[in-house]
């Protein structure tokens, strides 16, 4: 017995509010992956949502970053993520020996946010919270030159991490110690409850850092000998590290609909191409390269919070 129009008409209906359901889901985790859960304000997710994301990116300098040189890769034709141009600034962000420049480092995460979205709209939604996580130190920065008047707007010209006002001569939120010192000093940092300061925005970035770190690691992994010659999906290395790393951060709903989102991950030819690469031996030699050069900024911003004891802030 055929469907009655009228019980199609319904069908389709309950399609769409439960794919219009999914959506709003995914938005929220997008909103929660950083925040550390649901005993976050809510409002504080819609309002992230609203702020601009529209921001000229800073000026790059291609310093020359460690002893062995920054990757000289051409560029991937078609492709919006350039991994050359994420290896130039996590060397530049690491350029000092016992620092780490914020410039660079932005623009690093900016060149992540590339990387995510490639990865489809599932991933892609993730990364509008680091988005405006990036933002908002750009935000505050701008706000110690101009003054707390200061709004972003497009037409604005992004923070110069450099000039004459702030905590000295070389800018307040030139680098991780500098912000943190100017910060303290200003009472904005608070270990007790949620705020909108450098330090806390720098540590959800930090542990999400952690995450693609532990992700692009296994994704270089090639069989052990003797072994079948297996490799494994992206989607179960993904859904691995971040069961390592931002899990221990989430709540359990949020832990559930992050897995659920790993599973529309492309498949390990999909990342030969993103970086130009032909086999995985080659992705392997590329992005190891690239793990080394996280791992260093990782490791330095790790141990900067810990001597200022933010490795917990609310």
């Amino acid at each position: 017995m055929q469907p009655r129009q009228g019980e199609e008409s319904e069908d389709m209906g309950v399609k769409s509010k439960a794919a219009a359901a999914i959506v709003i889901l995914l938005l929220f985790l997008g909103c929660l992956w950083l925040q550390g859960g649901l005993d976050y304000h809510w409002d504080s997710c819609l309002k992230s949502y609203n702020q601009v994301n529209n921001l000229n990116q800073l000026t790059n300098r291609s310093g020359s970053g460690e002893a062995e040189g920054p990757l000289r890769q051409e560029g991937c034709p078609g492709q919006t993520f350039q991994v050359s141009a994420l290896l130039s600034h996590l060397q530049d962000a690491s350029a000092s020996r016992s620092d780490i420049m914020l410039q660079p480092y932005l623009s690093s995460w900016d060149e992540l946010v590339r990387f995510m979205e490639a990865l489809g709209p599932m991933v892609g939604l993730i990364s509008n919270e680091i988005e405006t996580k990036t933002t908002l130190i750009r935000q505050l920065a701008l706000a110690v030159e101009e003054g707390p008047e200061a709004e972003l707007r497009p037409d604005h010209p992004p923070a110069r991490f450099a000039g004459t006002s702030g905590a000295d001569d070389r800018g307040a939120y030139r680098s991780v110690r500098s912000m943190i010192q100017v910060e303290l000093q200003s009472g904005l940092v608070d270990f007790h409850q949620t705020s909108d300061s450098g330090c806390r925005t720098l540590l959800r970035l930090h542990r999400a850092l952690d995450w693609l770190r532990l992700f692009l690691e296994k994704l270089a992994e090639t069989p052990a000998s003797g072994t079948s010659g297996r490799l494994r999906s992206p989607s179960e290395l993904c859904r691995e590290a971040y069961q390592s790393t931002l899990a221990h951060h989430h709540t359990w709903f949020v832990r559930r609909a992050a897995e659920l989102a790993f599973i529309a991950l492309p498949e390990r030819g999909f990342f030969y191409r993103l970086v130009c690469v032909q086999n995985q031996e080659e992705l392997s030699r590329l992005l190891l390269r690239v793990v080394a050069a996280i791992a260093q900024v990782y490791d330095r911003t790790q141990g900067i919070l810990e001597d200022n004891l933010m490795l917990d802030l609310p």
